[in-house]
């Protein structure tokens, strides 16, 4: 079973690592360490067997959230823990007043759009080269209803242990 709690000082080694692992532009080792001070930010970790795979950061603003990364270590890829932890995030956000969940993905990542849409995003805008590294737009995806998300998926959620706290 995987286990999903708050991301502390103590992760941002390996969520950094994911990080680089991941993506073409990673996000800094600091940048990561700064969210943890940021009251809108939210992070969580996914643990298997007591090794943090992935990670997924959002920040919760009233009834919105916004994922800002969302990343399961290549190792670890193919076995349904990204499906987990989104949800285990929306989730999370949904115990912090979130009723709605926003997030970019490039034009290019078929894979993390099909995913998405099993999860009730639906694109709502385009952003033209949002991506600096490849001038590549991203997609502007939108689930306007968590909770029901999170009612529908109600089987997945017997895959994991969801151990966030309002912090």
């Amino acid at each position: 079973m995987m286990t999903v709690r708050p991301m502390t000082r103590a992760d941002i080694d390996t969520v950094y690592r994911i990080e680089t692992l991941s993506f073409r532009s990673p996000w800094s080792r600091q940048s990561l360490a700064g969210e943890l001070r940021n009251r809108v930010a939210h992070y969580v970790v996914a643990e298997q067997d007591g090794e943090v795979i992935g990670y997924c950061g959002m920040w919760v603003l009233f009834e919105e959230a916004h994922i800002t990364n969302i990343a399961i270590h290549p190792d670890h890829r193919g076995h349904g823990y990204g499906k987990q932890l989104l949800l285990a995030a929306m989730e999370h956000a949904a115990s912090f007043g979130a009723e709605m969940m926003t997030l970019e993905v490039r034009e290019t990542n078929l894979v993390a759009q099909k995913m998405y849409e099993q999860f009730g995003f639906l694109q709502q805008g385009f952003r033209k080269k949002y991506y600096t590294d490849t001038g590549e737009g991203a997609l502007l995806l939108w689930n306007r209803n968590i909770l029901e998300t999170i009612e529908n998926n109600a089987c997945l959620r017997e895959t994991y242990l969801l151990q966030s706290k309002p912090l």
